[in-house]
């Protein structure tokens, strides 16, 4: 699939590339990013342009990943929103801010983009959240852009050698006022 550009009120999705490789290195400088995310620490510039110039653009091009640049309209990077193919109808999205932007609901914004773009575009019927047990910041954004907490999964998270719990939550498109591509029938109530 060719690269998409998004937009929002406030923001412009792009596929990040060469020219993003600076702001990359930059903000996974950061030791929060380093800590829970799963990107190498310490991250190198090589590691940057690996995934601008590599990893990110396979992803596109074999459809197993979608990642977009958070753009302010005056083109500074202020976070990276990804959805990874997982199963038929399943993407899972992953999601990093740079420090001085946090709060301000910019990766909220471009979760929201992005998993309406699944739906829509890719015929996902679930984008699935995980993080780290403590990843207050991630739950946040995920709770925010609509995601229900489904609960804690055991060893689930495999971060630079450690098995970790996480926290899981999904988005349908129902929460977004998007039909399913297939019917969707949930379990009773108990």
């Amino acid at each position: 699939m060719d690269p998409v550009t998004l937009t929002t009120d406030r923001l412009l999705l792009r596929t990040v590339g060469p020219h993003d490789t600076d702001a990359v290195y930059d903000a996974a400088q950061d030791p929060d990013i380093q800590r829970w995310t799963t990107i190498p620490s310490p991250y190198l510039r090589e590691h940057a342009q690996g995934f601008t110039e590599q990893i990110v653009p396979d992803g596109w091009a074999d459809g197993s990943a979608f990642t977009f640049g958070v753009l302010l309209p005056e083109g500074e990077l202020v976070g990276v929103v990804g959805i990874t193919m997982r199963a038929l109808g399943v993407g899972e999205i992953g999601f990093w801010a740079k420090k001085d932007h946090r709060g301000n609901g910019y990766i909220t914004e471009a979760a929201v983009a992005a998993s309406h773009w699944a739906f829509t575009t890719l015929s996902v019927d679930r984008v699935e959240w995980r993080a780290e047990v403590g990843n207050i910041g991630s739950r946040s954004v995920a709770e925010h852009a609509g995601f229900t907490i489904e609960g804690t999964l055991r060893s689930a998270l495999n971060n630079k050698g450690v098995r970790r719990d996480a926290w899981v939550g999904s988005l349908l498109p129902s929460d977004l006022g998007l039909p399913s591509t297939a019917p969707y029938l949930p379990a009773p109530a108990s």
